[in-house]
């Protein structure tokens, strides 16, 4: 069974978007959610219930479940998040080295093609495979 699938339509249908999902082999499920007017406690606790009853009922063993908002930084995992955050400040993680580096920091610029523009704070611009990002946040701003 794909609890990952289940879990996301779970969400969806509720009205939330699924930002990430995680299952660790201590048996900790987390998931992240968002909504366009925010998390709260209750939006937590009203899908984590909702989660509860569903694994009940599917039959799906865990240990515990987390379910929280993503953070000021929050992860970006989708093609669409790296659309919807452009002009946002992000750190970035890559599978492969590019020019040596691993790690960068820089403005989200446009994705075309699978590739995508950083604005890197050195104040060059590189181009990266979206297939290397390993992991992508966005930087908080205040």
């Amino acid at each position: 069974m794909d609890v990952a699938r289940l879990v996301e339509t779970t969400v969806t249908g509720l009205g939330y978007e699924l930002v990430d999902f995680e299952l660790s082999g201590r048996g900790l499920m987390r998931v992240l959610l968002d909504h366009s007017a925010g998390v709260t406690v209750e939006d937590c606790e009203l899908v984590s219930h909702q989660l509860t009853r569903l694994f009940a009922v599917e039959v799906i063993d865990y240990g515990r479940l987390e379910v929280s908002s993503p953070g000021l930084d929050r992860p970006i995992k989708k093609e669409a998040d790296f659309i919807r955050f452009c002009g946002k400040k992000v750190q970035l993680r890559l599978r492969m080295p590019l020019a040596g580096r691993k790690n960068f920091t820089g403005t989200l610029g446009e994705l075309q093609h699978g590739v995508l523009k950083l604005h890197v704070d050195d104040g060059s611009q590189t181009l990266i495979e979206l297939s290397n990002v390993d992991k992508a946040r966005l930087v908080p701003t205040f």
